[in-house]
């Protein structure tokens, strides 16, 4: 991780929490695959305190089974990056999907951990995310209020618990039927102040949409009122301005907490759509390397549902566009 101010008080114990919530093997309803993600940091802090310069970091693969991948060396698999890796480099790395595998999310989530700690310390931000919708099952929470606990109290990360269990069972239903389900994360950022954010080609929610389209299995992205405020007229959806003490607020926030690409004040708040895991235990059709039709059976330990899983991944990629975003706005202005 490169960027981070020197004098943040930085230990392993900082980010192993959040690395403990994405690790596979964790709950019944997530990939069986035991991995303890135990991170060590190597570089870039010294005495307990990072130096402003990379700071390094690695967590060791404990349980790879690369022989369970040894068919997809010839098959690609549908919906997979097999064909496209292929398509583009003429070579790629078959064990456990090489470089888009879901592993690589664990470094995002250690230098999300360090942007969290940045944000908490330094301005009093708080970023919470949970799982909103399984499939067809959708939860009702406030996006000011969920917290940490909330999203903890089930092995889904749903606050709402209801609808968790069923979420639960839905999963469960899928993972015995060798399918899969897809589902929503919601993001909510509270604290972080007016001002953050840029014009143009770099506006915050621009690059929170990127950010969080680079993780694998997204498909999708919205931010406040989102598609929905399409339904809306101007008169319904606009955030009619008040004062409250010497602060400017919102009356409603369909604006997502960003307007004109800066934050306004008010909690960001926004969704991540997962598409259904591609790997199921069923046979499908699909082609060889070769180009021949052919089919392939589903094999190894994989999630029935990513979702759970990619909370955190969530949160990791917002504390990191947050963090990038909070030091460029201290060259804003004299």
């Amino acid at each position: 991780m490169d960027g981070c101010p020197a004098g943040l008080a930085l230990a392993e114990s900082d980010l192993q929490p959040d690395l403990d919530r994405r690790r596979p093997g964790q709950s019944h309803i997530v990939t069986q695959r035991k991995e303890s993600d135990t991170v060590r940091i190597v570089s870039g802090v010294f005495e307990g305190v990072t130096l402003g310069t990379p700071i390094g970091m690695t967590i060791a693969n404990e349980d790879q089974k690369s022989g369970d991948y040894r068919e997809v060396m010839e098959k690609y698999r549908p919906s997979h990056a097999d064909y496209t890796y292929d398509a583009k480099f003429g070579v790629r790395d078959w064990r456990g999907g090489g470089r888009t595998s879901a592993r690589e999310t664990a470094g995002r989530v250690a230098a999300g951990a360090i942007a969290r700690k940045l944000l908490a310390v330094g301005h009093g931000v708080e970023i919470v995310a949970w799982v909103s919708k399984i499939g067809a099952l959708v939860a009702s929470c406030d996006v000011e209020t969920v917290s940490a606990a909330d999203v903890e109290q089930t092995a889904v990360r749903c606050p709402d618990l209801a609808i968790a269990a069923k979420m639960i069972e839905a999963i469960e239903a899928a993972r015995k039927d060798g399918n899969s389900l897809g589902g929503v994360v919601t993001c909510a950022v509270r604290g972080a102040p007016p001002g953050w954010g840029e014009p143009v080609f770099d506006r915050l929610e621009a690059d929170l949409a990127k950010a969080m389209l680079s993780v694998p299995a997204t498909k999708g992205f919205e931010i406040g009122s989102g598609f929905a405020g399409t339904d809306l007229t101007g008169a319904d959806h606009n955030d009619p301005f008040y004062m409250a003490g010497d602060r400017v607020r919102t009356r409603t926030n369909h604006s997502g907490g960003v307007q004109g690409g800066i934050t306004n004040g008010e909690t960001i708040y926004f969704r991540v759509a997962f598409k259904p895991t591609a790997t199921i235990m069923r046979e499908q059709q699909t082609v060889t390397r070769d180009h021949h039709d052919t089919t392939l059976h589903g094999r190894g330990r994989h999630d029935p549902c990513v979702v759970p899983r990619a909370v955190v991944i969530v949160e990791a990629m917002a504390a990191l566009v947050l963090a990038d975003h909070a030091l460029r706005h201290r060259a804003a202005r004299l």
